[in-house]
């Protein structure tokens, strides 16, 4: 069934990197994506998404929801706004959200994002 696809890792091979050396605030954190859906002509990507501990600097020209499976995470504001995110949150980012994500404990989040 083409329209159909249950999310599996497993299926999907997962890109490492870190954070660009200008936006690391502190720590190593290591990020592993998987891409489950990548539809570049409609600006849609899905997937799951972990960050080991540290902290970087974030803009987003994008819009994201997030749901948060494991760990725990402080998205900070530029605004001087905090919020802590743990497993079971889900929150939308808007575009123009600037500020700092810190992982506090290593975080598995859920991803849809529209450019």
């Amino acid at each position: 069934m083409d329209l159909f696809q249950p999310v599996d890792t497993s299926a999907v091979t997962p890109t490492t990197e870190r954070p660009a050396p200008e936006k690391l605030v502190s720590g190593d954190p290591v990020f592993t994506t998987w891409d489950i859906e990548e539809r570049e002509a409609d600006g849609l990507y899905a997937g799951i998404w972990q960050s080991t501990p540290g902290a970087w600097g974030v803009s987003y020209d994008e819009w994201e929801y997030c749901r948060i499976r494991e760990g725990q995470s402080v998205l900070k504001g530029s605004d001087g706004s905090e919020q802590v995110l743990k497993a079971g949150d889900s929150f939308l980012i808007r575009p123009g959200f600037e500020g700092i994500w810190e992982v506090i404990e290593t975080t598995v989040k859920d991803y849809v994002i529209k450019v």
